[in-house]
């Protein structure tokens, strides 16, 4: 995968940053172009300047909002284009915004091949051989892309897995909400939030996976391969919410509360200009290959899966 030391070529400027998006079906663009557009600190020097409204064909939460969500773009001064391909002419870097993972590939592909730096929201693609088709894409045209949700960046999550903040740390219990969409696997819609939180605090290193699933819950088992142990709760009722419990050597810590988009966007600002993904691209394929052993695990009855 791509390493560190081969992207400073791609450095940019701290000034006259254009930003693309590509997809229009999402609450993340017009809250993506209101950040990147506002000169606060850390988002100096950047303007969307063109999008593209396609998204989803047949997810009517998506195409459904497409109208609204042009007209919030629109009113920070951005041209909304008919293609990728207009994006990419007009854009230094790109977000790749589209609710719908299914189009991902064929989007993807098209930025990476034209050589511009992208962010991917999630999820990164509809299945996890289009995820790999991705950043194998990626690393063939050495173009730097990163995904996250938004959840990665929860404060206390980051403190625990780069400040020692508890010590070791010995176990993970993540939750979220797990809104299902029969168009992508299970975990991938909505659950990746939660998901993503397990792996900011367990890191990569996942071995195996059991699931169960009840109408409205998830409940996922994942055994790393150094013994420790880390869950995923999906809730499908009750509250709608953001968060989980690091245990550590040194203590256990609740994570906190989800509190916006600005910390997920000011990293894909410094990407953007750095050239430098903040997660690594084995860490983000290991998160999907957890939810598609999850899926595998469910189709099993339950049954304990190994990771492809």
């Amino acid at each position: 995968m791509m390493s560190a030391t081969a992207l400073p070529v791609y450095a940019l400027p701290n000034d006259s940053i254009r930003v693309g998006i590509v997809g229009l079906d999402t609450s993340h663009s017009p809250a993506f172009a209101e950040l990147f557009s506002s000169g606060k600190p850390g988002f100096e020097g950047f303007k969307v300047v063109a999008a593209c409204a396609k998204g989803s064909d047949d997810i009517p939460s998506s195409v459904n909002r497409i109208p609204e969500y042009t007209e919030k773009v629109k009113k920070f001064g951005v041209e909304i284009v008919p293609s990728v391909a207009d994006v990419i002419r007009k854009s230094d870097v790109v977000l790749l915004e589209t609710n719908d993972g299914r189009p991902h590939l064929k989007q993807a592909s098209e930025i990476i091949q034209a050589g511009k730096k992208l962010f991917i929201d999630k999820p990164v693609a509809a299945s996890l051989k289009e995820v790999k088709s991705i950043y194998a894409e990626a690393e063939k045209y050495k173009v730097p892309v990163f995904s996250s949700s938004s959840l990665r960046y929860l404060p206390v999550a980051q403190e625990v897995r780069y400040q020692n903040r508890i010590g070791k740390v010995l176990a993970c219990d993540a939750y979220s909400p797990a809104t299902l969409e029969p168009t992508h696997p299970d975990l991938f819609w909505y659950g990746i939030h939660g998901v993503e939180i397990l792996f900011t605090v367990m890191g990569s290193g996942c071995a195996t996976v059991q699931r169960t699933t009840t109408q409205d819950t998830e409940l996922v088992v994942g055994k790393w391969n150094d013994g420790r142990i880390g869950t995923f709760r999906g809730m499908r009722s009750g509250k709608h919410d953001y968060g989980g419990i690091a245990f550590g050597t040194d203590g256990n810590l609740s994570l906190g509360s989800f509190e916006g988009y600005e910390p997920l966007a000011k990293k894909i600002a410094e990407f953007f200009r750095s050239g430098i993904p903040p997660v690594q691209p084995a860490e983000t394929i290991e998160i999907y290959a957890f939810m598609d052993a999850a899926d595998r695990s469910k189709q099993a009855g339950g049954s304990v899966v190994s990771l492809s």
